[in-house]
């Protein structure tokens, strides 16, 4: 069942940027903003997948190429789209990498632990910054940035990845508190192993560690992922900010 058809207009007249919506939970997501009536700002660091991508979406999905580690280029991406719509309502930040997987703490190069902290950190850090600067002046917004059960738990073989999402948890907490009051709700979906091809490229061993650690013993999925996403930042959610929701098929830490 396509459960967009339940609330075909939830997003209607509403403004959308994705960052790392060129393939897996980022795409999954964009598309189902566009299917429940949003504009859809594709964001990605590889501009020729990216055009592919939101040309492939239909004609209210739109490209930008942006690194997240650039502030200039988060900048100049939200200033962009708020200039030509007026608005930015939702911003979802899936870009991100796992890095060394499989490896102990002893085995795991400094700069690769940098460059993990790096995206997806302080990328997590730029996008929610930025993306609050324009919606400020509306007194609305639904910013959600993607963490991880790694981020809650610790994934053996995975301390880049885990520090990494566990900052994002952190980040979320707090500016949550921050712009409570303001109409702008800032939070995180952690969920758990996912198969994409960013886990298709991961050590084998270590996918199957996460994977037997879920009670449903099985994968989710992405479209149990943009569903839950697109709760999250839609009007319905509006008392819910600085919190981190589970999709982990029983495996929650709290």
């Amino acid at each position: 069942m396509n459960n967009s058809s339940i609330w075909p207009e939830r997003f209607r007249g509403q403004v959308a940027a994705v960052t790392g919506a060129a393939d897996g939970l980022g795409r999954s997501i964009a598309d189902r903003l566009l299917a429940e009536g949003a504009i859809v700002w594709f964001l990605d660091r590889d501009e020729a997948r990216v055009r592919a991508a939101s040309s492939s979406a239909g004609q209210n999905a739109h490209p930008f190429a942006v690194d997240v580690c650039e502030e200039a280029g988060v900048q100049a991406a939200f200033r962009n789209i708020t200039a030509q719509h007026g608005r930015l309502d939702v911003v979802v930040n899936s870009a991100g990498i796992v890095g060394p997987n499989g490896r102990k703490i002893t085995e795991t190069p400094t700069a690769s632990y940098e460059e993990v902290l790096r995206i997806n950190l302080l990328g997590s850090f730029l996008v929610t910054k930025h993306a609050l600067l324009e919606m400020q002046p509306r007194n609305y917004g639904r910013v959600l940035l993607i963490a991880s059960i790694a981020g809650k738990e610790g994934n053996a073989g995975m301390c880049a990845y885990s520090s990494a999402k566990a900052g994002v948890i952190g980040l979320v907490k707090s500016a949550g508190k921050e712009f409570a009051e303001s109409g702008i709700t800032i939070n995180a979906l952690a969920p758990a192993v996912v198969r994409t091809a960013l886990v298709d490229g991961m050590d084998s061993a270590q996918v199957t560690y996460m994977t037997e650690k879920i009670p449903m013993k099985r994968c989710g999925t992405l479209e149990e992922v943009a569903s839950i996403a697109c709760w999250i930042v839609s009007p319905e959610a509006s008392f819910n900010t600085g919190f981190t929701f589970d999709l982990t098929g029983g495996r929650s830490v709290y």
